[in-house]
């Protein structure tokens, strides 16, 4: 077995998402898949289910904050820190219906001492934009690893 610190960053990325996707599960309840997940960077997809729509026949915006607050945790945690969030907010850009597949995409945009800055897109499955999200992101104590591997 080895050890965490002789991973390559891209190794621990995804050994950081496989284990923490293991422990949400919000994500995992609402049919969440990562697609992709290197430093500081996770892509994440949801598809809409009928539960997922609100009164106007769209996707409720909680869904749609879910998805990016999704991608911004792994994106985040993707360094073997254990990070939350420590403010959120999202702009809605165009609805989305009852069977778009959604794409959420988390970039660090920056990282300093214990806080970051991470953007997520989220688009449908024709690559229009549906959200634009930001979180800030707050280092806590211990790792997303919790024992050796």
């Amino acid at each position: 077995m080895s050890d965490v610190s002789e991973l390559s960053p891209q190794e621990l990325a995804e050994r950081c998402a496989a284990a923490l996707f293991e422990r949400d599960r919000a994500t995992r309840h609402l049919g969440m898949q990562i697609l992709r997940m290197a430093p500081g960077v996770s892509v994440l997809r949801m598809t809409v289910t009928e539960e997922m729509l609100q009164g106007h026949d769209t996707c409720h915006g909680g869904y749609m904050f879910t998805l990016a607050d999704s991608a911004f945790a792994f994106a985040c945690n993707s360094q073997n820190a254990a990070t939350v969030a420590s403010g959120c907010s999202i702009d809605y850009i165009a609805p989305a219906k009852l069977g778009d597949v959604l794409t959420a995409t988390a970039e660090e945009r920056s990282r300093n001492g214990r806080t970051g800055v991470y953007d997520v897109r989220v688009e449908n499955q024709l690559g229009d934009l549906v959200a634009l999200f930001r979180g800030k992101s707050y280092q806590v104590r211990g790792p997303v690893i919790r024992e050796e591997i």
